[in-house]
């Protein structure tokens, strides 16, 4: 029997990684008959006869996301465009939401910033640093931020996410040329095609993996209470305790840190206005589970 991580799952194939070899795996009819979940990250058990094998079980998750559907990360890289398409704060303020509910570490990497103002993509950096997340202003077209980033994913196993058409794939291939996520050139049985990215799937790189996942469309906070929300956003947290009223909503108090530190420029006006849009999503999608 051999231990081995999953790379892809493409219809009821798992491709497997052990020893240097991908291996072409089916699940066993005993885990069929049992509610199991198996997805890239994996790490699972097989027997395996050739370059073919059989899972008989998977190993004990370290962390599990289901958008993208991934597990076992030591990083995700959250990437947004600075410019084409316009950057949203609001869509990656979600992002970092629904990371830090499944306790994700997270990296933002802000590319095109060669098809942005300088000065537009240095506030962005000042902003979410200050917020307490690691920022690499990057550009997958001239080659820009690529060590710094290349060196933060040394050996770890990290799952790239964002929207659609904010160069993930691009910028993949900037860290490393032979992934050729355009093309889906990991291999033959793999790819099953040229196309752009629609599994999610691992690649070798750099000592550890990196994860090229589908582009995000509609993100819905799963699993993320209207009650936990502030905690979500890092940099309150020095303030919250200056509110008067404990818990404070940082809504419609009027003694309130988190608001004070807004105005005073401390807290930046676009992450609270994130935090008022999210806070009101949230209330909604409350509002009409308790009508029904």
């Amino acid at each position: 029997m051999s231990e081995g991580r999953v790379l892809k799952a493409y219809n009821s194939f798992y491709y497997v990684a052990a020893g240097g070899v991908t291996y072409t795996c089916k699940v066993k009819g005993r885990m069929k008959q049992e509610r199991f979940s198996l997805c890239p990250g994996d790490l699972v058990t097989f027997d395996q006869d050739g370059t073919a094998g059989m899972i008989t079980s998977v190993l004990p998750r370290r962390n599990f996301m289901t958008r993208p559907t991934v597990a076992n990360l030591d990083a995700l890289v959250l990437t947004m465009a600075v410019a084409k398409p316009l950057f949203s704060p609001l869509i990656l303020d979600k992002l970092l939401v629904l990371a830090a509910t499944h306790k994700m570490p997270v990296l933002l990497a802000l590319n095109k910033m060669d098809a942005a103002v300088p000065e537009e993509t240095q506030a962005l950096v000042q902003i979410y640093r200050q917020a307490g997340y690691r920022v690499f202003p990057v550009s997958a077209k001239t080659g820009a931020g690529i060590p710094e980033l290349q060196a933060a994913l040394a050996g770890k196993i990290t799952a790239f996410g964002g929207p659609s058409g904010v160069g993930k794939s691009s910028l993949m291939n900037a860290l490393d040329p032979e992934l050729a996520q355009q093309t889906g050139a990991l291999s033959e049985k793999i790819s099953r095609g040229k196309h752009t990215t629609r599994f999610t799937t691992l690649v070798p790189f750099n000592g550890g993996y990196l994860a090229d996942t589908p582009g995000f469309g509609n993100v819905f906070l799963e699993g993320v209470e209207l009650g936990d929300l502030a905690g979500y956003f890092p940099e309150f947290a020095a303030y919250a305790q200056e509110c008067k009223f404990t818990p404070c909503t940082h809504d419609h108090e009027k003694i309130c840190g988190v608001k004070n530190a807004v105005a005073a420029g401390r807290i930046a006006r676009s992450r609270y206005a994130s935090y008022l849009a999210l806070r009101q999503e949230l209330t909604a999608a409350g509002e009409r589970m308790y009508r029904k």
